[in-house]
């Protein structure tokens, strides 16, 4: 399921998009579920914690911390969600793209835009997501997307695959083969025998502990801080989110 946010102080614009996806899912018969703030500091708080979407509708100009602000914090945590801006005015077009904004749209907004824009931005997100692994799980074969796969664990013989979203999957098989089927594709890590966690989702790193994006903590074994961080250094120049 594709999990979408509203942010806007109007609560007009609110129930207009509300409106329109309602319609657009009922349309095309897609799943994409949403959530609705009127402040930008009620979805960065929830966002902190872990909460994850796909795709931002995001106001530019609020009180207090506008849209443009919003977004750069977001960034520092979130480099995959698409964040679709919404203002009345060209103004902050170059600084909506500073912050790898999907699009900039202008109010008020028309039916015909708002499918357009949906159709474009599904169609692309199903091709990120392309690359995936299929898994026997205990619910049955599973076709799990790379990209929303924040890290794995094993518990007991039991791998347990957790997702972006918070599901989590139990798997059969051992981490030493599902490491085999990660490791090439360049942005997975074995910091420890018993976890593999992907680099895209690294919140934090110290010499002792891993901080996902989930701001679960995952131990670092003694002697294995530099790899885990050449590795997560290389990752994050590799995708622009270090610049010199």
């Amino acid at each position: 399921m594709i999990k979408a946010a509203f942010c806007d102080d109007d609560d007009t614009v609110l129930k207009e998009l509300q409106s329109l996806l309602e319609e657009y899912r009922r349309e095309r018969d897609y799943r994409i579920d949403a959530k609705v703030y009127h402040s930008p500091l009620d979805l960065l708080n929830e966002m902190e914690k872990g909460t994850r979407f796909d795709i931002l509708f995001l106001d530019i100009l609020m009180p207090g911390v506008d849209g443009i602000q919003t977004a750069s914090e977001i960034r520092k945590f979130d480099n995959n969600i698409k964040i679709i801006f919404l203002t009345s005015s060209v103004e902050f077009a170059v600084q909506s793209y500073e912050v790898k904004a999907y699009y900039y749209q202008l109010k008020p907004i028309e039916k015909g835009s708002f499918y357009h824009l949906l159709d474009s931005m599904l169609e692309q997100m199903e091709k990120e997501h392309g690359s995936s692994i299929v898994l026997r799980c205990k619910t049955g074969i599973a076709r799990i997307a790379l990209k929303q796969l924040e890290y794995c664990e094993v518990i007991h013989r039991t791998l347990l695959i957790h997702l972006t979203d918070g599901t989590v999957y139990e798997c059969s098989g051992s981490m030493d083969e599902l490491g085999r089927q990660l490791m090439p594709y360049g942005t997975f890590i074995r910091p420890h025998r018993s976890y593999l966690v992907n680099l895209e989702y690294i919140k934090n790193l110290s010499y002792r502990t891993i901080t996902m994006s989930s701001l679960v903590e995952i131990p670092i074994p003694r002697g294995k801080y530099n790899e885990i961080k050449s590795a997560f250094l290389k990752n994050a120049f590799e995708d622009g989110q270090v610049t010199l």
